[in-house]
């Protein structure tokens, strides 16, 4: 049973990295505005039946809890996403997502400098590692482009993105405790729609959307629903089969599907650099991961030996 929810991690994994190639691909057909409220437009309405199937009554919100939220949605959908999709206009795939897979130890040090966090020695390597790894990335592996700081606008965008995404994700727990993940995503989907409104109209989407091809369509389409509902339903079932440590862990494969996948389908060159910078983040948030791990397996001993006493 265990060894399923694993598989049903790696697909997710699978889908979430399809959404830096499908992004791509989208981003040539539509503005950003606007294909970050259609996608969140599809999947708030694909959610909504499943999370009031699941949640009732309680899917209800709390007038005191709305400010929070709004930020929520705000910085983790909408911010997040109308910078992703800006940064694919300026830079690759394979980028975007090797970036992208530094938000858990964005997260890290965002949690110690806001909410007090404790950060170890293991978790300060970890995080210098996985910074290596992105500017590795950005750079090229030149030593003239970082003193230069003329770093490719869209890395700095992606950058950008994910330092939002990981205050997103540490604000969170100051409502976490009170609403089911499934009631807090639906609530973030229903902000980023409202959010992107005007936006949208600025964009005048309708000027183009007959020009959109098939590709862009299928693109969109599979954004809002593999990555972002499905993925995200499979991951809740995992964290209650496995634990959040275990499951967080299965994000490193992120960055390697996408590598292979914006090979295979958008023709993007890879180089040995790209491929070294990837293992270095993938290092770095793997061993930041193992932290809270290897923390919770000493206190499950300390209560094991306590009780045997």
């Amino acid at each position: 049973m265990r060894k399923r929810k694993y598989i049903l991690m790696i697909l997710t994994t699978f889908f979430w990295a399809g959404a830096f190639i499908a992004g791509k691909v989208a981003i040539k057909e539509f503005t950003p505005f606007s294909l970050t409220f259609l996608r969140f437009l599809i999947a708030t309405l694909v959610l909504f039946p499943v999370a009031f199937k699941a949640e009732g009554a309680k899917l209800r919100l709390k007038k005191e809890d709305l400010p929070i939220l709004i930020i929520l949605g705000l910085l983790g959908m909408f911010g997040y996403h109308v910078l992703f999709f800006f940064s694919l206009k300026y830079t690759t795939a394979i980028n975007s997502s090797m970036i992208g897979a530094s938000t858990p130890v964005i997260t890290t040090v965002l949690a110690f400098l806001i909410i007090g966090d404790k950060l170890s020695s293991k978790r300060t390597f970890a995080i210098l590692l996985a910074f290596f790894g992105v500017m590795l990335t950005i750079s090229n592996g030149s030593l003239d482009t970082i003193r230069r700081i003329s770093f490719n606008l869209g890395d700095l965008i992606m950058i950008s993105a994910v330092i939002i995404k990981a205050l997103y994700i540490v604000l969170s727990k100051k409502v976490s405790h009170r609403y089911s993940p499934i009631t807090m995503t639906f609530y973030c989907f229903l902000v980023c729609v409202i959010l992107s409104i005007p936006f949208t109209i600025m964009e005048q989407p309708w000027s183009y959307i007959n020009s959109v091809t098939w590709k862009g369509w299928l693109s969109l389409v599979y954004m809002a629903t593999l990555p972002s509902c499905v993925g995200y339903l499979i991951q809740q079932v995992s964290i209650k089969a496995v634990g959040p440590s275990k499951t967080t862990v299965f994000e490193n494969l992120v960055p390697v599907f996408s590598i292979i996948l914006s090979v295979v389908i958008l023709g993007e060159k890879v180089i040995i650099l790209k491929i070294v910078s990837a293992m270095v983040i993938i290092l770095g948030v793997y061993i930041n991961s193992t932290v809270g791990s290897d923390k919770q397996k000493q206190d499950e001993k300390a209560v094991i030996n306590k009780k045997i006493v």
